[in-house]
C-alpha cells in the first residue's frame, strides 16, 4: 500500500513538471476545453456515485443501518450530514431541508472539481476561471430565483431598493452592482487559490519527484477542501439573505 502512494505520488510528480494530463490530448484533437472535459468527467462520476449509493440504501434496513467500518456509503453520509449541518446552523430546520439538495451539488461539485488535481495525469478544472465563474453565476441564479419563489418578482425587486423608500434611487444601483459583483468574487477567490496551489506544487515537483512535494499534496488537500467550504458556506449566506421572512418586522413595526 505504501509502495502504490509512492508511486503515485512520484508519477504524478512526473505528470505536473511535464504539463501532461490524460485529457490534454483530447481537448487538444477536438478543440473543446480541457477544463470543460475534466468538470464534464466530475459531474458524471457524481451522478454513477449517487446511483451506487442509491442502490446500497434502497431498502428500509440498509438506509438505516450503517455500514461497518469505513465504506463509500459511510464516506458520502459523512460528507452530507457535514454540509447539512452548515445548512441548518445558517439557514433552520425548514430552509435547510429545502435548499439542501441544490448547497450538496455546488459542495459535491467544487470539491471534487478541486480534488481532482491530486490525482496523477488530470487537472483541476477549478484553475480555469471559466469554470469557477460557471460555478459563480450559477449560484447567483440560483440564489435570486428562490428568492423571487418566496417573495414574488416584485417583492424580491423590492429587497434590492432597500428598507427606506426615499432612498431608493441611491441603494437600487448599488445592491444591483453588488449583486452582480458576488459571482465574480466567488470565481475569483476559487481560482486564485487553486491555481496558486497548483503552480506551487508543479513548481517544487520539478525540483524533486518524490520526497519534496509530499507536504505539498498535503497543503493542496486541505486548500481543496477549504474552498470547497467556503464557496458552499457564502452561497448558503446569500440564500439566507433572499429567502428570509420579514412579516415578523412588519408585526412588530405595526404594534408599535
Amino acid at each position: 500500500m505504501k509502495l502504490l502512494a509512492l508511486l503515485s505520488v512520484i508519477i504524478s510528480s512526473a505528470t505536473y513538471a511535464s504539463g501532461f494530463t490524460f485529457l490534454s490530448s483530447v481537448a487538444h484533437k477536438f478543440h473543446i476545453g480541457e477544463h470543460v472535459l475534466t468538470f464534464s468527467f466530475i459531474i458524471l462520476a457524481l451522478a454513477a456515485a449517487g446511483l451506487v449509493y442509491r442502490a446500497k440504501v434502497t431498502s428500509l434496513n440498509t438506509a438505516i443501518v450503517p455500514d461497518s467500518g469505513i465504506s463509500f456509503r459511510n464516506m458520502i453520509e459523512a460528507l452530507g450530514q457535514f454540509v447539512y449541518n452548515l445548512c441548518r446552523d445558517i439557514l433552520g430546520e425548514k430552509r435547510a431541508k429545502k435548499y439542501f439538495k441544490a448547497i450538496i451539488f455546488i459542495f459535491f461539485a467544487i470539491l471534487f472539481s478541486n480534488l481532482i488535481g491530486t490525482i496523477p495525469g488530470f487537472s483541476p478544472p477549478t484553475t480555469n476561471i471559466n469554470t469557477t465563474l460557471a460555478l459563480g453565476i450559477f449560484a447567483l441564479i440560483y440564489v435570486n430565483v428562490m428568492g423571487m419563489i418566496t417573495h414574488g418578482p416584485i417583492g424580491h425587486i423590492k429587497h434590492f431598493a432597500g428598507p427606506v423608500w426615499y432612498l431608493a434611487w441611491l441603494m437600487f444601483p448599488l445592491e444591483i452592482l453588488s449583486e452582480c459583483i458576488k459571482p465574480v468574487s466567488l470565481a475569483l477567490r476559487l481560482r486564485s487559490n487553486m491555481y496558486g496551489d497548483h503552480a506551487v506544487l508543479a513548481i517544487f515537483s520539478s525540483m524533486q519527484e518524490w520526497l519534496v512535494p509530499i507536504p505539498f499534496y498535503a497543503l493542496g488537500l486541505l486548500v481543496s477542501c477549504i474552498q470547497a467550504f467556503v464557496f458552499t458556506v457564502l452561497t448558503i449566506v446569500y440564500i439566507s439573505l433572499v429567502t428570509e421572512e420579514h412579516h415578523d418586522h412588519g408585526d412588530e413595526g405595526a404594534g408599535h
